[in-house]
């Protein structure tokens, strides 16, 4: 028998056995096809690729403990500060409308308390985000807690690095977390400093190798940022120039973010040390990173969080059952539209039955193939009624969801496949007419500096656009 003969078969028996190792893993049915088809298209590659990225071996493994551990370490440090948590049924009958749906469904799949005594404010944009978390840092007095997904050696990055050691050197216990991947350019002349400081910082889920990371699964996409356990920020802005207009290729950079004073905080901390137990082994469970809050505010607030340890996900099933609840109107602001058949059927018979349906997104590629597939879903979302705006002032990058008059959610989730089945995320649910009045402003004002996609425009357009999106398409379940 010849070597290439020996190598036919020995390639053969591997792509076999790889073939059902996909068909017997249950997936979603088209990450199944998408998955089959790498494996016929790209011979050895694809093998190498789904060995690597593809198997779901290190989420059975390592996610499952993770889960069990968080419950523990969540239930014991919010059972105290939440002694409404079992008032369930009372929000449900109160509110007889999308929040009587969206609150227990929470509670239930993520275990996340509602909280009631909370001031919310939102951040229009990197410079108003990154002046009020500098802000928050210059005046901290106990703790400051970090996670972000990426981290860039900027002037930003290198101005938020000097903050942190600076505060540290007053004694300030800091904690931060990186994404591997996210921030995969991040050097140890960047991370020594901060150690050197008193920083404690941590990497996320470590990668073996490089080259192949901006794909990798289960990276930590939540942004979260916990100032003496009253003050917490979370939205769509990382540590990086471009959130300030220093990108040269997509220039300026639209973005939202959150800050949260009140109980509310408490369970971005819990995230947050939950988080880093799992990074670091160890486990806090002081109540003096849970302070007494005092009056804030009067802002109904769920923090969720979700992610590949998760049991139920959670921030996908209340953006479904949030778009079939809706009455009035859903306006979503999106950088990637990756939906699932469940979203798309939503957003579809949403529209079909008479609500306003309106999706803002990027007209310039941060990622070009995930560009493409967004843009094959036009066609089926234009036709049910679903009204498309492409923003052209630069890169729209926020996370914004918009229900009728009293519902929003700030977060890091985008509505992909990736965020709601890979990624480790974290959002705000917003039960308030104020500020889902004042989003819809603004979303109305970006619309103003978009550009609407019209069928038959799109139905026109070249035909190498529709070999792209339907290229693209075909693997978006796996990208």
């Amino acid at each position: 028998m010849s070597l290439f003969q020996m190598f036919t078969i020995t390639y053969t028996i591997i792509s076999i056995i790889i073939g059902i190792d996909i068909l017997l893993d249950n997936r979603d049915p088209s990450s199944t096809v998408a998955w089959l088809m790498v494996l016929f298209i790209l011979p050895i590659v694809g093998i190498f690729l789904y060995l690597y990225i593809g198997r779901n071996h290190r989420k059975k493994k390592t996610f499952i403990k993770k889960r069990s551990e968080d419950y523990i370490i969540l239930n014991s440090l919010l059972r105290e500060q939440f002694p409404f948590i079992n008032y369930k049924e009372i929000f449900k009958k109160e509110f007889n409308d999308i929040r009587g749906k969206i609150i227990p469904l929470l509670l239930n799949n993520t275990g996340s308390p509602i909280t009631v005594n909370n001031k919310v404010e939102v951040l229009q944009n990197g410079d108003a985000t990154f002046t009020e978390i500098f802000n928050a840092i210059d005046n901290a007095k106990e703790h400051i807690h970090i996670e972000y997904f990426i981290i860039k050696d900027s002037h930003i990055g290198r101005k938020f690095q000097q903050a942190l050691i600076k505060k540290a050197r007053e004694g300030l216990e800091i904690r931060l977390i990186y994404d591997a991947v996210g921030s995969i350019r991040l050097r140890k002349n960047f991370i020594k400093p901060l150690e050197d400081a008193g920083v404690q910082v941590k990497c996320f889920l470590p990668v073996a190798l490089p080259f192949l990371g901006a794909r990798l699964n289960y990276r930590n996409h939540r942004k979260i940022l916990v100032v003496d356990g009253k003050i917490g920020f979370t939205g769509g802005i990382n540590i990086g120039d471009e959130y300030l207009g220093g990108d040269k290729k997509l220039g300026f950079w639209r973005d939202t973010h959150l800050k949260i004073e009140g109980e509310a905080v408490y369970v971005f901390q819990g995230i947050f040390l939950a988080d880093w137990n799992f990074v670091s082994g160890e486990t806090i469970d002081d109540f003096k990173y849970f302070p007494s809050q005092g009056y804030r505010g009067e802002k109904i607030v769920q923090i969720a969080s979700s992610g590949p340890d998760s049991h139920w996900a959670s921030i996908h099933q209340a953006y479904f059952s949030a778009i079939n609840s809706a009455r009035e109107r859903v306006y979503i602001t999106t950088p990637y539209l990756v939906p699932d058949d469940g979203i798309l059927l939503a957003l579809k018979t949403a529209a079909l039955r008479g609500v306003d349906v309106r999706l803002l997104l990027p007209i310039k590629p941060d990622h070009k193939t995930v560009f493409w597939a967004s843009k094959s879903h036009f066609k089926e979302l234009l036709e049910s009624g679903v009204r498309i705006y492409q923003y052209e002032k630069g890169f729209i990058h926020g996370k914004v969801f918009i229900v009728d008059n009293n519902f929003v959610s700030i977060g890091t989730a985008n509505l992909d496949i990736r965020s709601f089945k890979l990624n480790f995320e974290v959002n705000a649910f917003i039960y308030d007419e104020e500020t889902n009045c004042s989003l819809v402003r603004d979303f109305l004002e970006d619309l103003g500096a978009s550009r609407e996609v019209l069928l038959n425009e799109y139905k026109n357009r070249p035909i190498i656009h529709k070999v792209r999106e339907s290229t693209a398409r075909i693997f978006s379940p796996i990208l």
